[in-house]
């Protein structure tokens, strides 16, 4: 379904407030804007936002409904100091994430995240040779579940401790390395291409959190019963594998390959047509564009043929690419494994899940929303 856009005008008739309103609830998130395309000067607001916040404001809605809403990019529903999006801005704890992928390093946005001074991550031997990464990190996660201790009642430096002992685990799946190195050193060599350790890193960097997305809720849910922080990872990347998450760079790939038999526009305009998205372009909580792509993109010469694409989604879509689009171009670059745009933002993910997992115990609060019984 295409995604309609409307202007001040309209969105003012529909909400009944005044401009300055309409632009807060813009740089609160809950209202999408971009530039207009006709006009410079002015910006459109996406319709369905509008619509929405519309209904809200009309005759204050019972708050079952507006607890339904919330969970649909609704409104914010948990407290959190991990990290923020505010005005097109990524930030981990008041720190800029663009700002922090200049020169940190992924255990560094851990110790950042999980407010600790630093992080020692255990070196582990490469797995066999052909096997599934991700599958080993499953595997592994899976099988500490049941022998780690649950979380809850535990102080936080012993959390924070066992933290550092559940990311060397899925670091020993996903990013496998004898020697002691830093964890974009031991993807890059590990995939033989020692070249692409710096756009590694800074995506490592750029992926560790965003807030509470699908995959964070997951990890705080499992947090919030008490279970130990393995059994929080699993569930986020459980979550992750999904296609409207972290699995979208797939999609990304199949419009590479559609691209290469029938030209850019054409394979948008197909993949348009039979799905309704192009996951590639876009993201609902950066309307001027993601800020992780661009930064991404810019540490490397990706194929003219990605160039193409983005120019091409940004022209038929008005949407610039996404950092879905930046982690299939990297791995293109550099000619790494098919597995490796997810290995790369489950490794950096688990980084925020465990901050998401240790924030939830530490509040004490079970998450446990009501149903509304709506069958027979």
């Amino acid at each position: 379904m295409k995604t309609l856009w409307i202007t001040a005008e309209d969105a003012l008739s529909q909400l009944g407030t005044k401009p300055q309103t309409l632009y807060a609830n813009v740089s609160r998130g809950r209202i999408r804007a971009k530039p207009d395309p006709l006009d410079a000067r002015r910006s459109l607001y996406q319709a369905d936002d509008v619509r929405r916040l519309a209904e809200r404001h009309a005759g204050r809605p019972r708050t079952s409904a507006v607890a339904a809403e919330t969970i649909r990019w609704g409104d914010p529903i948990l407290s959190t100091t991990i990290s923020s999006i505010a005005d097109g801005r990524l930030s981990y704890r008041g720190h800029g994430a663009v700002e922090l992928s200049v020169a940190a390093d992924l255990e560094e946005v851990a110790a950042l995240l999980w407010q600790t001074p630093a992080i020692s991550l255990q070196a582990s031997k490469a797995t066999a040779a052909g096997g599934s990464r991700l599958a080993s990190a499953f595997l592994t996660l899976a099988a500490r579940v049941t022998e780690d201790l649950p979380a809850l009642g535990r102080a936080p430096q012993a959390l924070r401790a066992e933290a550092a002992d559940v990311l060397s685990a899925v670091a020993a799946a996903l990013a496998p390395w004898p020697q002691p190195l830093p964890l974009h050193e031991r993807l890059a060599r590990g995939w033989a291409r020692p070249e692409a350790a710096e756009p590694i890193r800074k995506a490592l960097v750029l992926t560790a959190e965003h807030e509470l997305n699908v995959s964070a809720f997951a990890a705080r849910v499992t947090a919030s019963s008490g279970a130990a922080l393995s059994a929080s990872v699993l569930s986020g990347l459980a979550a992750l594998t999904g296609p409207r998450h972290g699995g979208a760079w797939f999609s990304v790939t199949q419009l590479v390959e559609r691209a290469n038999m029938v030209g850019v526009r054409e394979a948008i305009r197909g993949m348009l047509s039979s799905e309704g998205a192009v996951r590639a372009f876009g993201h609902r909580l950066y309307p001027k564009g993601d800020p992780r792509a661009v930064a991404i993109m810019a540490s490397f010469d990706a194929p003219p043929l990605y160039g193409q694409l983005a120019d091409a989604g940004k022209e038929l879509l008005g949407e610039p690419a996404n950092v879905d689009f930046a982690l299939s171009a990297l791995a293109a670059t550099f000619e790494l494994p098919d597995e490796a745009p997810m290995a790369i933002f489950a490794l950096a993910r688990t980084v925020g899940w465990l901050a998401h997992a240790m924030e939830q115990v530490e509040s004490g609060h079970l998450i446990r929303p009501r149903a509304r019984y709506s069958g027979e």
